[in-house]
């Protein structure tokens, strides 16, 4: 196994790009292979970490189709329903809470 190229943050040469900055130009990596990464340094932690793609070598963002589309929606429809109560709450319920909140206020009113 070889090792990954390391640069430091915003010292990556040009022709690279991170996941994220592929998506903002309409591309995905399209399958190839990490060809470098570059780190940046925390104080308390360990740096974080982005892998880095050829420009070049990507593809064009898949176009979204009407079936994925529609499950998406449902999918998020699904997330506003409060289980505890039944309600379309209109956004999305906390997976914190696990309920709306005034579902989750309601044992503090009784006590």
């Amino acid at each position: 196994m070889s090792t990954l190229p390391v640069y430091r943050w915003r010292l990556a040469p040009e022709g690279l790009a991170t996941y994220r900055q592929l998506r903002a130009q309409g591309l995905r990596p399209g399958g190839q292979e990490i060809v470098a990464q570059i780190e940046r340094p925390r104080r308390r932690r360990g740096p974080l970490i982005a892998y880095l793609y050829r420009i070049d070598l990507a593809k064009p963002v898949r176009p979204m189709t009407p079936a994925k589309r529609a499950a998406l929606a449902k999918a998020n429809a699904a997330r506003r329903v409060c289980p505890g109560c039944g309600l379309d709450r209109g956004y999305t319920i906390p997976t914190s809470l696990g309920v709306c909140a005034p579902c989750a206020d309601v044992p503090a009113l009784a006590a």
